[in-house]
């Protein structure tokens, strides 16, 4: 006889649900993923299609203020050097005096320098060589692995700047800005011209107005580019161009934490773009237990302010029938649900979900 009421309960159990928590868990049917997983998966097709950048053609690199160079000259061993591009963009040698390098290849001012040294020995030789760059730096900051002000020889796209950085980190967020800066002008070598931070003047490949960029967006002088996008689909406009002087900042993910009686306690991954609501942060942990005490939970959040925590006490029975209003969380809230079996210690068991919110497993949606 038991076994039969048994086996009714859990027949009826799925039908008794409340229907606004079935439309809410419908928001995370997908296969929950750890964060560490998810941030490896992404890394490694990082590291996939960075394999694809390499290839293309080099540009001559154009040399820039505070440049490091090794000049030779075959003929004069004694005139040989390692000098370094001042500010306005000059170098000075015996014999020839001051000499303009700012925006010249190696080889144009090879042929510059041996063109001076005529009137001094005939058919001379000279090799320069870029022995440090200082005047092209790509900023990468954030959730990389490795954040820091990297010197490129010429423009890099979106992914080998990610992977400059050596990928991202387990907090990262999906949404990653490059701001614009003073890039090197150039005529023609695919840098891209500006005159000063913020005011572009010209790309060498303007977009087409017939085909936008899809999941990009781009405001003043930053580009958002939604990071799922850009490595999941492979849509080489979204691999936008990165150039000297820009700044490439991958954004933080907000979490929510949910802890007490639910079936998965953890904290979720917010997406930048959307918003994620109580029944919805009840429903990725899989639901409430059969012992939880639905009217008396609470949210815990820390004032921006003064960076006290403040308590928003929550009812989810009535939240679940329609009576009170769906909460929208906010970053790093904390969703305590407490056992009805432990009234009691309530309080004692909301500060221990502070304590041990931030040990929990974080899962992405």
């Amino acid at each position: 006889m038991k076994s039969g009421a048994t086996l009714l309960a859990v027949v009826l159990l799925p039908l008794l649900i409340s229907p606004q928590l079935r439309a809410a868990q419908g928001t995370s049917s997908a296969p929950q993923q750890s964060e560490t997983d998810w941030v490896h998966q992404l890394n490694g097709r990082l590291q996939q299609l960075n394999g694809e950048e390499k290839g293309k053609p080099d540009y001559d690199y154009r040399i820039g203020p505070q440049d490091l160079l090794d000049i030779s000259i075959f003929e004069a061993p004694e005139l040989n050097r390692s000098l370094r591009v001042s500010a306005n963009g000059e170098i000075s040698m015996p014999l020839v005096g001051g000499v303009n390098a700012l925006g010249l290849t190696s080889k144009e001012l090879e042929n510059s320098l041996q063109d001076k040294l005529l009137r001094y020995m005939k058919d001379p030789h000279v090799s320069v060589l870029v022995t440090s760059i200082e005047s092209h730096p790509i900023s990468v900051i954030g959730e990389v692995n490795k954040p820091g002000v990297f010197q490129v020889r010429e423009p890099k796209s979106l992914l080998e700047v990610l992977s400059l950085g050596q990928g991202l980190s387990p907090d990262a967020g999906d949404e990653v800005l490059v701001i614009r800066g003073a890039a090197v002008e150039s005529d023609g070598a695919g840098f891209m011209q500006v005159d000063s931070p913020g005011k572009t003047q010209e790309m060498t490949e303007p977009e087409s107005d017939a085909h936008p960029q899809p999941s990009s967006q781009t405001s003043g002088n930053t580009t958002y580019v939604k990071l799922e996008d850009l490595l999941a689909s492979g849509d080489s406009r979204l691999n936008v161009p990165v150039y000297p002087g820009d700044v490439v900042e991958v954004t933080k993910a907000g979490i929510v934490y949910v802890v007490g009686g639910v079936k998965r306690p953890g904290g979720f991954v917010m997406k930048n773009s959307e918003s994620l609501s109580v029944l919805q942060a009840i429903a990725l942990a899989e639901g409430l237990t059969d012992t939880s005490a639905k009217s008396r939970a609470r949210i815990i959040r820390a004032d921006e302010k003064s960076g006290k925590r403040i308590e928003i006490p929550i009812n989810l029975a009535k939240i679940l029938s329609g009576k009170s209003p769906d909460e929208v969380l906010q970053p790093a809230d904390i969703v305590f649900v407490p056992d009805s079996s432990a009234k009691g210690a309530f309080y004692k068991g909301m500060e221990a979900a502070v304590t041990t919110a931030s040990g929990v497993a974080v899962w992405r949606f």
